[in-house]
């Protein structure tokens, strides 16, 4: 019998979970899995056990300023490019987590003033994505936001949450620029660019350069 190949052809109820268990809780939690699923090639899996990294779920904005044609990009430290990258700081676009009873929406807007010193003036979504779903929970919920970027400057953040970040505005090409050659490495910020160059056209905005 052939297989079926289309997409979605499994959902929920043809995974079974036996067990979970806490193994880790702190600033993030760690929770343990055992379970097992169905196979594309009929009948269920053996049971596998797997870890799960907890950490929320979060938004992140691109702020475009659609009359300069530039972008804001803030710089932090990032303790994941500590020890994967080649400089622990990196460039990204504003982003925070999800806090209880809190919208996707407000979250952009509070992590835009909070880490740019900006104030959005229209929200446009453009998607979310697992930001790692082999091991992780996490749901982003990505937006442009429109910004006047001359606005955007100095050093922002929360002190009581160890935050110190650097504003940068440059020309939506050079932000492109830095997606091609590696500078930028993030995957929000790169999705949130690319999705910028491919749609800037149908958003109906006009650049004065």
């Amino acid at each position: 019998m052939p297989l079926n190949t289309q997409p979605d052809q499994f959902g929920k109820d043809d995974v079974e979970i036996e067990n979970t268990d806490v193994v880790y809780n702190g600033y993030f939690k760690m929770v343990k899995y055992r379970f097992r699923h169905r196979l594309f090639a009929g009948g269920w899996s053996d049971v596998l056990d797997r870890e799960l990294f907890e950490r929320g779920h979060a938004v992140a904005m691109l702020p475009y300023d659609p009359v300069t044609d530039e972008v804001v990009l803030v710089e932090q430290i990032r303790i994941g490019a500590m020890v994967a990258s080649d400089s622990p700081w990196q460039l990204e676009i504003v982003a925070g987590i999800i806090d209880k009873d809190e919208t996707p929406d407000a979250v952009a807007i509070r992590e835009a003033e909070e880490e740019a010193g900006l104030q959005v003036q229209s929200l446009h979504p453009m998607t979310s994505y697992l930001s790692s779903s082999g091991g992780c929970s996490e749901r982003i919920h990505l937006y442009l936001g429109m910004v006047d970027a001359s606005t955007a400057k100095g050093v922002h953040g929360l002190p009581d949450e160890g935050e110190d970040i650097l504003v940068h505005v440059v020309d939506r090409s050079t932000a492109m620029e830095w997606v091609a050659n590696g500078k930028i490495e993030n995957a929000a910020s790169i999705i949130a660019l690319q999705w910028l160059t491919l749609n800037r056209d149908h958003l109906g905005v006009t650049s004065g350069k």
